[in-house]
């Protein structure tokens, strides 16, 4: 299995005749450590259909990279007490382990901070300049006297303005309670978020993206779009709440510092407003990774665009980027399928980055717990339809009877028998299955199976990963139940043909399932095949083109006879119930307060350790 972010890759390009997806996932703000809600949220969702895609023979990349630009990096920097760009170096990296950590298969991953995202924010902007969809106006925002500037967006707080929520700690450009889009000057009580003043309204000038007048290119994209991409249910009702609420001037410069600069003399001290450029950072980070970059980005003919994200971020992508893009008028790859999630909540409240509540990327790896059982909790939990929560004892429950016994109780039972010497087994040769289409219980369960992966690619070609990856698992259910009713340790002494059917059929689910799970847990697939002795420099493969889907079908014919396996080993541990009860009480609380802690036990035990020198002396 390739690296597909390995240096010494060929950059793909699209290809005629072939299917080519661009596939994206919403990129993660560096100014903190990724927790388990955001990575399900893009990163690994959009990972799991790329690597589909690359099973399925299509031609694909997948792009992302840290989005460092904005507020949001200019104060975590005065909190850490360095510059910004320190800020995104340091991030940067961490979010890059992490993701390594959990085998995310980016072709490129990025940062917007590059000289060629400035080269194309300009491009952009110059064009829309040109073509008219851009106004100058003056617009109140809040100045703090104390720290003598204007306050953007994340610089201010206060209480949130929306009936009923009346939340104390929003910000300036979004209620983090109830999810509303906010301008600073709606706050009530706002205060600055460096010296907790309060701040005053005063005029400063903008440039602002004349939305309403490309209200209704924007509204035959989404018309037709929509349908053609069969857009997830809450990206169309996010899409539609902000259409029904009338399309208003957007501003896209704001005053700071850090950021992609205004090449405009009048507006040459300010920069482009975070979530003007972010979006534009799918194309910046693509350049990075080919100059031929537009031949993806500017190819719709040829190329469907896939992008993943969490709620919060949708009309970001179905309203202000395809404006933006359109309003150049140029030829553009346009998004065609949006996959949106809601939130995953942990425990008895929300996963916050801010406030460091949950299980981050580093504490999934510091559990010991393996990447695939992380990757296979997250997946089957995935809130693709409405909240959906974390739990120790969820994880324990689905670890343990799902992929232990269930799955990796199918896969060892069936390898083991294959390994025992002959006389009680096949000496690790996988058997001939003469006769299989008239064995009716093998050829009821390749009938079965068949329809199972027909079932899986119209879920996955739908995007519905949750639905695909519950498939999958019910043919490793459908397997388990099979040699159960066989009773092939029996049927080694009175029937040994019946039972090399059995076995054979057995061993090529286990190959399938290696297939069907891959996308999910890439590394459990590896284990999977190192065990069958197969390649693991081979990518697993389900394409039409090599007629792998209809012989899933027959599964007795997916493995050759006279292959001699590997040695079969547990893929996976049990999850016992002091270790749920350790994780629970461990990840209680916020970041701060488990390092408090720490630090707490870190000082007891130095105490102990002079009280302990000083009794010893004296």
């Amino acid at each position: 299995m390739a690296d597909h972010n390995s240096p010494a890759a060929a950059a793909k390009l699209p290809v005629e005749g072939k299917r080519n997806i661009l596939i994206t996932s919403a990129l993660p703000y560096v100014n903190n450590v990724p927790h388990l809600g955001n990575i399900i949220g893009c990163v690994l969702s959009a990972d799991v259909f790329a690597r589909y895609c690359r099973m399925r023979g299509y031609n694909c990349i997948y792009i992302c990279g840290t989005d460092e630009y904005g507020t949001a990096t200019e104060t975590k920097a005065m909190e850490e007490n360095c510059s910004p760009n320190e800020i995104c170096d340091k991030y940067h990296a961490i979010h890059k382990e992490v993701y390594e950590w959990f085998n995310i298969s980016f072709d490129e991953f990025g940062r917007t901070s590059s000289p060629q995202q400035t080269e194309i924010c300009h491009a952009i902007f110059k064009k829309l300049l040109l073509n008219n969809w851009l106004s100058e106006n003056t617009m109140q925002q809040l100045f703090c006297d104390k720290c003598q500037r204007f306050l953007a967006d994340r610089f201010v707080e206060g209480n949130c303005p929306t009936p009923g929520c009346n939340y104390d700690s929003a910000r300036g450009d979004q209620c983090e309670k109830c999810g509303k889009l906010l301008n600073p000057t709606e706050l009530l009580d706002p205060r600055c978020k460096v010296c907790q003043n309060t701040p005053h309204i005063r005029e400063t000038n903008h440039l602002f993206l004349e939305l309403p007048l490309l209200e209704d290119k924007l509204e035959d994209y989404i018309k037709s779009m929509s349908v053609a991409g069969g857009w997830s249910q809450n990206a169309i009702q996010a899409t539609h709440a902000w259409l029904r609420e009338g399309l208003k001037p957007r501003c896209i410069t704001r005053d700071l510092k850090w950021g992609v600069p205004v090449p405009h003399e009048k507006f040459k001290d300010k920069v482009f407003y975070v979530w003007f450029d972010a979006p534009i950072g799918y194309i910046s980070i693509t350049s990075c990774y080919t100059t031929e970059w537009e031949k993806w980005w500017k190819n719709p003919e040829n190329v469907e665009l896939y992008q993943f994200m969490g709620k919060d971020n949708v009309p970001f992508h179905t309203v202000m980027f395809p404006s933006t893009l359109l309003g150049t008028g140029e030829n553009w790859t346009l998004m065609k399928t949006i996959s949106v999630t809601e939130y995953l909540n942990y425990e008895a409240g929300k996963f916050s980055k801010s406030k460091g509540v949950g299980v981050f990327g580093n504490d999934a790896k510091h559990t010991n717990i393996p990447v695939e059982v992380w990757r296979y909790y997250l997946l089957t939990n995935r809130p693709e339809v409405s909240d959906t929560l974390f739990t120790w004892a969820d994880l324990q429950a689905k670890l343990n009877s799902e992929l232990l016994s269930n799955l990796g109780n199918f896969i060892n039972r069936v390898l083991s028998f294959i390994t025992k010497e002959p006389g009680s087994g096949y000496g690790s040769i996988i058997p001939e299955a003469q006769g299989a289409e008239s064995h009716s219980s093998t050829k009821a369960l390749g009938d079965k199976v068949g329809s199972y992966v027909e079932q899986y690619i119209e879920a996955m070609e739908k995007v519905k990963l949750k639905q695909g990856l519950k498939i999958a698992m019910s043919i490793s259910s459908e397997g388990n139940a099979y040699l159960q009713e066989s009773q092939f340790w029996k049927l080694y002494k009175e029937d040994r043909s019946s039972c090399s059917v059995v076995i054979k059929t057995s061993v090529g689910l286990v190959y399938l399932l290696a297939c069907l799970l891959e996308p999910f847990m890439p590394s459990f697939s590896l284990g999977v095949l190192a065990q069958l002795n197969l390649p693991l420099e081979i990518q697993v493969s389900l394409s039409d083109e090599k007629c792998e889907v209809e012989r899933a079908k027959r599964p007795w014919e997916i493995l050759p006879a006279g292959h001699k396996i590997g040695t079969p080993a547990p893929l996976f541990k049990e999850l016992k119930n002091e270790e749920v009860e350790f994780f629970r009480e461990k990840f209680a609380g916020s970041q701060a307060d488990r390092i408090a802690k720490a630090e707490v036990e870190v000082n007891k035990n130095a105490d102990k350790l002079k009280e302990t020198k000083i009794s010893g002396t004296s």
